[in-house]
């Protein structure tokens, strides 16, 4: 338990709303990891259930629930490091690519499923999305991108452009 604590916690934070946030959290690291997981599993149902949606023909429907499940899942590691030193970590240089391209798509997706209800954008949007939320994911996991780079290396005998 001590190792994740470690690998989670972070220097001094600004002393903004969100810094405070970070620096006067009362919650035990169980708790925190319960949070944690609580987020990540009702993200995962919002997206499988806003999956559902689009085959059901509600594009709106679709577009809501599985950005809003990509957002609570993403949220819930904010329990792990607080608000603000997670802000400042997804826009690392290791995380800068993936976190714009994960935004950029979590507002498509809302366009095109919720205001232009195009069933085939809405679509490509979240599976940009996913890959963003994915790869992202990927870069708190030591040499995990690695691995996935080296893998889609063997499988297509091409190199991984990322």
């Amino acid at each position: 338990m001590e190792s994740l604590r470690s690998a989670f916690n972070s220097g001094p934070e600004d002393e903004g709303l969100l810094g405070a946030m970070d620096n006067h959290c009362n919650m035990s690291w169980e708790n925190r990891l319960y949070a944690f997981g609580a987020c990540f599993v009702i993200g995962c149902f919002l997206s499988v259930f806003g999956t559902i949606e689009i085959w059901l023909g509600k594009y709106s429907s679709f577009a809501v629930l599985y950005t809003l499940g990509t957002l609570v899942a993403l949220a819930g590691t904010c329990f792990l490091r607080g608000p603000m030193s997670q802000i400042k970590k997804m826009f690392d240089k290791d995380r800068l690519i993936a976190s714009i391209v994960l935004i950029a798509s979590i507002i498509l997706t809302i366009i095109c499923g919720a205001v232009l209800k195009i069933a085939v954008l809405a679509l490509v949007c979240c599976v940009v999305q996913f890959c963003a939320f994915t790869w992202y994911t990927l870069s708190y996991i030591p040499y995990a991108r690695n691995a996935v780079k080296s893998c889609f290396s063997g499988v297509t005998g091409m190199t991984c452009p990322c």
